[in-house]
């Protein structure tokens, strides 16, 4: 009995063994497989870095407003009897906004008149009688006094009846209609905003620290949400002389030109004022950046010797960078990166340093200064 378990252990001994041997011989074989096995090489898209000159420019935020802007309002009280514009019309200097009932005023005038008439016809006889030494001085300045006086009277009349004629006191557009045929106005009551659009003012602030950057007549862009397609040239007619003693910075306006009318007063606008001076850069695609905590990095391309066949090939060294500001789809970098070398510009999250790559640009990605993305 203890004959036949002892031969039974040692068959189970060796058939454990066996598998042992022949699973590690399986092991062994895969090693030699895994290490005789080439990684075949990545396909990117990759760009030579050269050195280019950006413009430097200050970015900030500011409001529209109209070169001249007014609410039109009634000057002297009276009815409406004519309104000769529309809401949103355009209209030029002197055209005629509104008309007042005239009635009353007319009348004093006739009267005015007819007075001014006879005063005149006095002061000729008079002045006939003194030139034959029949009239007194005093007469004759009684005489002269009465004529301007009645004159000034059909003056003052003609007056108060121009004044309730409103007419439009510069060209611009017209706001919405704020009275109605045959309201009775007040003196100061509002009639209708007129506002002139083209050209337009920008209002924007900037550091005080860069207030040295400024000149008069630089170029300024403007950009809104109201034409997201367009950017609106224009240049830096005033600066403030004074500097807000709150948020340290000052008061800059631009004039803009606005073709079509396509801005408007009170919207928001995001301003860029373009200095003289133009920065050196070393611009990578910001697509080529891999973004860390630990540090910013781009894959640099180098050329090496394949150690096994000999050839040379391309291989990635993983590069930490140190960024400047950002332009469009590029960006700067100030330190880690040389003008010619070779970097990868997408994928570059599956990338490591010393993997062998191939360089197809046919689906690079495009990159522009000034990018202008369709409307998805």
């Amino acid at each position: 009995m203890l004959r036949k378990i002892f031969m039974t252990a040692i068959a189970v001994s060796l058939l454990i063994g066996a598998l042992v041997y022949a699973k590690l011989g399986q092991f062994s074989a895969m090693g030699r497989a895994a290490e005789a096995m080439a990684v075949p090489p990545e396909t990117v898209t990759a760009v030579t870095v050269d050195e280019a000159l950006w413009e430097r420019s200050i970015a900030a935020v500011g409001t529209l407003e109209p070169v001249q802007g007014v609410m039109v309002s009634a000057e002297v009280g009276g009815r409406v009897t004519r309104i000769d514009f529309a809401s949103g019309a355009a209209v030029k200097a002197g055209d005629v906004l509104l008309r007042l009932d005239t009635s009353s005023e007319e009348a004093q005038l006739a009267s005015a008149e007819a007075a001014a008439t006879l005063a005149k016809a006095d002061l000729t006889r008079v002045r006939a009688m003194d030139a034959r030494k029949l009239s007194s001085q005093d007469a004759l300045d009684a005489a002269e006094a009465k004529a301007k006086e009645t004159q000034a009277q059909v003056v003052n009349m003609r007056a108060l009846i121009a004044k309730k004629t409103v007419r439009a006191p510069f060209g611009g557009r017209l706001g919405l209609r704020l009275v109605n045929l045959g309201q009775v106005l007040q003196e100061g009551d509002r009639i209708v905003s007129l506002q002139t659009l083209d050209p337009i003012y920008v209002d924007f602030s900037i550091p005080q620290q860069r207030l040295g950057d400024l000149r008069h007549d630089m170029t300024v862009r403007v950009r809104a949400d109201a034409a997201p397609d367009e950017t609106f040239s224009g240049a830096i007619i005033a600066v403030s002389p004074e500097v807000d003693a709150v948020t340290r910075s000052v008061r800059v306006r631009a004039q803009i030109a606005n073709p079509g009318e396509r801005l408007r007063a009170g919207m928001f606008a995001r301003v860029e004022v373009v200095l003289q001076d133009r920065q050196p850069v070393l611009p990578v695609p910001a697509t080529a950046v891999l973004y860390a905590p630990y540090g910013d990095s781009v894959f640099v391309i180098e050329e090496r010797k394949n150690d096994t066949t000999g050839a040379t090939e391309p291989v990635l060294r993983q590069q930490f960078v140190r960024l400047g500001r950002a332009r469009g789809d590029f960006v700067d970098v100030t330190d880690g990166l040389k003008a010619g070398e070779t970097v990868v510009t997408s994928g570059v999250f599956k990338l490591r340093t010393g993997m062998t790559v191939v360089i197809d640009n046919r689906l690079a990605p495009a990159a522009g200064l000034e990018p202008n993305p369709s409307d998805s």
